[in-house]
This record gives structure tokens, C-alpha cells and sequence, in this order.
């Protein structure tokens, strides 16, 4: 048995916004487990070797986030197929062998989140994606795995919106953002990607005429974590989804995977991460 402390941490510019170290640390005292989890400032020009020097100092893993999601995956040794699809990674592992194993779990965190929280049946019809960055092709990957039968998407610049139902086929329907409301009739999932409604953005407004009582409505956002977007349709009568439960969802698999356990994520957990 190895007498090393596994240490990972999290890799981003800038990163002390992250609340990934304060969850991480949460379950390594919950859990009695000896290991550290770090927040890591590392400049673009600097990851390459960062990531050959960080074996090197005990480190098993790591979690990737603005701006280096993209760029380890020409770093990496072995990307999983999700995290090729989605073309981005924000769980590395350092394997025992050298090689560097890029995963990402963002789509998992997504899906447990609404799974978890909501009644949800993502086969029962349409899902309407707001947004067409990095967080929206992990959102659709992981809906058109789960059986969604068609999703509306729909992005301020629409050349984006294009690009990814080029990418993930014919059951991506692109409409403009002035229609946007138009797209909610008949949907049953309904998703917030954009950073419209965080802490010091505009609100994300579009018209909800059209939107169901029986659609799961979230939003990725979680700063704040009811956002005026969840407070609408909650006014609807819909179900809502906070998007913390991502965040807490998506940190498990990294967990378990460098620390040995897997945690769980329940309301402790939650209240943990809201408290200052």
C-alpha cells in the first residue's frame, strides 16, 4: 500500500471564484480520506508542462476549467469518448502508468441534477437549449444520450447554433433568438447554458406564452441560485432545477476516482457549499 497522499486540485485562470476545492475538501473530511485538493492558477503558455511536472508532485488528478477545458485534450493520452464528442475536458487523471486520461463529466452532472431533483422523463418530448457555447455541447451530448427525441436550439449569434447541429445531426433544430419563446411549445426540458442571469449579467428574457406547466425548466447558472429565468417559469406552475446540483454532481466521479470513494451528493453537501 502506497504511504503517498493523493493530492489534486483544479486548473483555471482565473480560478478563485471555484468553488470546486471547498466541495472537494468538504468530502475529503466527511469521508476521514488523507488527500488535499488545490486551487491552481496556471497561465495557457504554462499548462503543457504543468500538467508533465504534476505526477511528479503527487498529484492523481485534476479537475480543468475557463480557459484550459479545450486545449488538455491535445495533451491528453486517452480521451474518452464523451469527452471527444463534447470537445472538452474538466477531469484528468494521472495514471499510475504515465499516461494522462482526459474525461468529462459535465453531460453526467447535468443529467443527475434533473434526474435527482425533478420528475423527469427526458423521452416524453422536445428539449429547448438557451445557448450554444461550451456548456450547451455538453448539455446536448448528454440529452441525445439519454433519449431526447428532438432539441430546439437557439443562440444569440446563430452561426454558433449552425455549427452544432452540423456536429450532432438532424435532430437539432435551430431557431432564431427573436423566436426564441416560439420553440418552448410543447417542450418538455428546458435549458439555461448562457451566463444571461449570473451575478452581474442581464436577464435572460424571452417569452414564456408558450411554455408548458409540465416542462422541467434549469439553468446552469448558479450564482445566484434561483435566477429570475427559474422564478418565471416557477410562476408557470413548472417544475424548476437550480444549477448547483451540476456542479456538485459533476465533481463525483473525479472524487472517486483519485480518492477512492465515491461521495454523495445530498442536501449536507448542498448547504455546505451554499454557506459562506
Amino acid at each position: 500500500m502506497s504511504d503517498k497522499i493523493p493530492v489534486a486540485g483544479v486548473i483555471g485562470m482565473p480560478i478563485s471564484h471555484s468553488q470546486s476545492p471547498k466541495l472537494h475538501n468538504y468530502w475529503l473530511s466527511r469521508y476521514q480520506i488523507s488527500g488535499h485538493y488545490v486551487p491552481l492558477h496556471i497561465e495557457q503558455a504554462d499548462l503543457a508542462e504543468v500538467l508533465q511536472m504534476m505526477p511528479k508532485m503527487g498529484f492523481v488528478g485534476a479537475n480543468v476549467t475557463i480557459p484550459h477545458k479545450e486545449a488538455v485534450l491535445g495533451l491528453a493520452d486517452i480521451v474518452t469518448d464523451r469527452a471527444a464528442l463534447i470537445g472538452a475536458a474538466n477531469t484528468l487523471i494521472f495514471r499510475s502508468d504515465g499516461k494522462l486520461h482526459a474525461d468529462n463529466t459535465d453531460g453526467y452532472g447535468f443529467v443527475e441534477n434533473l434526474r435527482c431533483n425533478a420528475e423527469w422523463d427526458p423521452k416524453s418530448g422536445p428539449a429547448v437549449v438557451l445557448g450554444a457555447g461550451g456548456a450547451a455541447r455538453a448539455v446536448i451530448a448528454s440529452l441525445l444520450d439519454v433519449g431526447v427525441p428532438e432539441i430546439r436550439l437557439a443562440n444569440r449569434t446563430r452561426t454558433r447554433s449552425d455549427a452544432l447541429r452540423a456536429e450532432f445531426g438532424t435532430k437539432i433544430s435551430v431557431v432564431e433568438w427573436v423566436n426564441a419563446g416560439d420553440m418552448l411549445k410543447g417542450a418538455r426540458t428546458v435549458v439555461n447554458t448562457t451566463a444571461l442571469g449570473m451575478k452581474g449579467q442581464p436577464e435572460l428574457k424571452i417569452p414564456f406564452d408558450h411554455l408548458s406547466t409540465d416542462a422541467v425548466v434549469t439553468d446552469i447558472v448558479y450564482t445566484p441560485l434561483r435566477t429570475a429565468f427559474l422564478d418565471r417559469a416557477a410562476e408557470k406552475g413548472c417544475q424548476t432545477v437550480d444549477g448547483l446540483g451540476m456542479l456538485l454532481y459533476q465533481a463525483a466521479p473525479g472524487f472517486e476516482r483519485w480518492f477512492g470513494k465515491r461521495p454523495e451528493v445530498d442536501d449536507a453537501t448542498r448547504q455546505f457549499i451554499l454557506s459562506s
